[in-house]
Order: structure tokens, then C-alpha cells, then sequence
């Protein structure tokens, strides 16, 4: 099964009929662009695309979109609380584009640095990979965003990068990760879900 976000809305591509809130279209009988339309624009809360090779179906759904690949961090400090940046009026995890021959870890530790000015990470797993859709001009983008868990010792003042649009940087504790959850995007979520089967 893959989970694409569009406006936080879902496409689930799988190989399972089961019912569910959204409507089921069969993937060979409909128009990704189509389905990426309905999601921006109508009151359609996600799609579930049925088909019985998920592997060639996934392979077709990229070929609709270019692709852009970015790193990030859930990062978790000594005292166990969360890394997280304000930017656009949501909290998210700290995350950016990969440079050219850059490693995607390398890239996760430096979008994590520069976007909130936490140092002495560490990498300690491969989490998850998350993906969403947007568009630049007429373009469909399909962004795959690989995270990372971290540890830091660092405890001094974070420096958001506001040149990046992002206005804080702070660790939460369990309460204050419950109230930044509920203003986040599903692809955080996910993640955050991911972290906790540790």
C-alpha cells in the first residue's frame, strides 16, 4: 500500500477492496491528474485506488509528476522531548530538499541543523519515507521526503531559519506534542506514529 497526500488529503494505492470513508476507483480506469484535481478542488476527503499489482500501479502513479527528494529528522534530546519548527502556521519536523550528490542521511542532518540550529546529532534509525503532491506553475511535483530518528545532546538556544520561512524552533514535551499535532500536516503525523512504535 502507498499513501500520497494531496492538500492532506489521501490517495491509498493497495490491493485491498475493504470498505472505508472514501470512494474506490479502480487505478486503470481513472486519470491521476484527474483524482489529484478532485482532491484540490471538491469536497472529497481522499481516494482509494484498487488494484492488483500495487508495485506496477506505484510505478505508473510516478510517472504523472515530477519528482522531488528531501530528508528530515524527528529529532529527540536528553530529556526526550521533540524537535519541531513553526513554519506557514503549522508545526512540522524540519526537513529539505537533497542537493545534487549530496547522501539522503547528509541531507537529513543538514536540513535539520540549518532549519532550527540544533547541533551534535545523531542518526539512530531510518524511519519512513512520506510522500505529497503540489504544483509549481502547471507542473505536478510528487515530493518523497525519507526521515530520519535523531538524538541530540545539544541543549542551547535554537536559531529557526527564518529565511526559510520558519518563525520557532523548540523541543515539546508529551502535552505540548499532543496541542502541535492537532495543527500539523498527515505526513507529520505519520511519522510521529512511526517514532512511537520504537
Amino acid at each position: 500500500m502507498y499513501k500520497v497526500f494531496v492538500k492532506n488529503k489521501p490517495i491509498i494505492i493497495t490491493d485491498s477492496e475493504q470498505k472505508n470513508k472514501y470512494p474506490i476507483y479502480h487505478f486503470d480506469q481513472v486519470s491521476i491528474a484527474e483524482i489529484v484535481y478532485k482532491l484540490k478542488n471538491e469536497s472529497i476527503d481522499g481516494v482509494w485506488l484498487y488494484t492488483l499489482d500495487v508495485s506496477s500501479a506505484w510505478k505508473q502513479f510516478k510517472k504523472a509528476f515530477k519528482l522531488v527528494k528531501a530528508a528530515g529528522g524527528l529529532v529527540e534530546n536528553s530529556e526526550g522531548e521533540i524537535l519541531f519548527i513553526y513554519r506557514s502556521g503549522k508545526w512540522e519536523f524540519p526537513k529539505g530538499k537533497i542537493e545534487k550528490g549530496e547522501k539522503i542521511k547528509n541531507a537529513a542532518i543538514r536540513e535539520v541543523e540549518e532549519e532550527s540550529g540544533v547541533a551534535n546529532l545523531t542518526v539512530i534509525k531510518f524511519l519512513m519515507c512520506t510522500y505529497h503532491v503540489f504544483d509549481v506553475g502547471t507542473k505536478l511535483i510528487l515530493k518523497k521526503t525519507s526521515w530520519y530518528l535523531m538524538h541530540t545532546t545539544y541543549n542551547q538556544k535554537l536559531t529557526p531559519q527564518t529565511e526559510e520561512g520558519i518563525t520557532k524552533a523548540v523541543f515539546k514535551n508529551k502535552r505540548a506534542i499532543k496541542n502541535a499535532l492537532k495543527n500539523t500536516y498527515a505526513n507529520i503525523i505519520m511519522v510521529y506514529q512511526e517514532y512511537q512504535k520504537k
